[in-house]
């Protein structure tokens, strides 16, 4: 089983923002979307690209190469060049930290 990450205190992740870390090798970025967390990789399905650096745009991102947009609540793709989902991972706030682990492989 994989283990938590700490992303951040409670409070330091403002509503509309988000903050990327390194989860078992893998490139996550957690969004705050009016209080509530959400992640989702850090990695555009269309070209291998990062995410971030995108408009987030309600509860979606979009790719800053070639406009695919895809849902950061499901990691589903919501529209071309873009057909495959992003992978999600489970988010926690414990003892006042944001957490995130990557639950693929467990």
């Amino acid at each position: 089983m994989s283990e938590w990450v700490s992303v951040a205190k409670l409070g330091e992740l403002a509503p509309g923002s988000h903050r990327v870390v390194d989860v078992d090798g893998a490139s996550v970025v957690v969004f705050n979307l009016g209080g509530e967390y959400f992640a989702i990789e850090d990695v555009c399905t269309h070209d291998g690209g990062q995410l971030t650096g995108g408009t987030v745009e309600g509860d979606q991102v979009v790719c800053p190469r070639h406009g695919a947009r895809f849902s950061i609540r499901t990691g589903e793709a919501l529209s071309a060049p873009a057909y495959e989902p992003v992978a999600t991972f489970p988010v926690r706030v414990e003892n006042g930290e944001i957490q995130v682990r990557d639950a693929r492989w467990d």
